[in-house]
């Protein structure tokens, strides 16, 4: 098991709790709520080590990372009736294996273009509200 000492996702620290929520453990990933709500429901699948590139995964880890990530994404699709799912894994700044789940609706925010990464004004919620976007997108898993 590879971790990175300077990586957020291997350590768990306090960086990471500042944009998102652990939602729950996946077969080989984690699932984060971003906290910036502006798509709700947008999240992040990392996965449990700390790898850069999908090719450096086997067949078999990719095929469950994968897995994770499509269980992810439908679970908030249908917790959220999105229009369409948006994936992202850019990563330039951070090396470590993960995508962004992003419910996208018509005619709202960034719809027919590029979700933004750090928005300049983010939408937050309250921890109750954060609390049913999770057991929205938990109640959705299968």
């Amino acid at each position: 098991m590879s971790k990175d000492k300077d990586c957020f996702y291997c350590n768990k620290n306090e960086k990471l709790d500042e944009i998102m929520i652990e939602v729950c453990p996946l077969e080989v990933s984690t699932l984060y709520l971003f906290k910036d709500q502006t798509h709700k429901g947008r999240c992040i699948v990392a996965y449990k080590d700390h790898v850069k590139e999908l090719f450096d995964l086997d067949d078999k880890e990719l095929a469950l990372f994968t897995k994770d990530v499509a269980r992810a994404a439908k679970a908030v699709s249908k917790a959220f009736g999105a229009d369409k799912v948006n994936y992202g894994a850019y990563a330039d700044t951070l090396h470590h294996l993960h995508f962004h789940i992003v419910p996208k609706h018509k005619g709202e925010v960034e719809w027919g273009g590029t979700f933004a990464m750090n928005r300049e004004n983010p939408v937050t919620l309250s921890v109750a509200e954060y609390k049913e976007v999770i057991e929205a997108i938990k109640k959705n898993f299968k």
